[in-house]
């Protein structure tokens, strides 16, 4: 039986954030992979690897929203967006 894991792209620059997320994440059988800016991040979503994306708003070198006007022409990998202002 072939089984493949989804492989999920997280783009935060919070590293202890990505951490427990992508330890919450692997604990359910997803392989994660994080990267901690914008421009880092449009490479990494258009690679072709994943197979969903969650995206922090706010990113050194390009924020989230441009992150995803980068990579929506080039790629329909769904998006989940992280907000952390309370």
């Amino acid at each position: 039986m072939n089984v493949r894991s989804e492989h999920v792209l997280l783009i935060d620059d919070d590293v202890e954030l990505c951490q427990l997320v992508a330890q919450y994440l692997t604990g359910e059988g997803f392989v994660v992979e994080s990267v901690h800016d914008g421009t880092r991040g449009v490479e990494a979503a258009l690679d072709g690897r994943h197979d969903i994306l969650v995206l922090d708003v706010m990113l050194p070198g390009a924020n989230g929203f441009e992150v995803l006007r980068r990579i929506r022409p080039l790629s329909r990998i769904p998006v989940i967006m992280l907000d952390g202002t309370r």
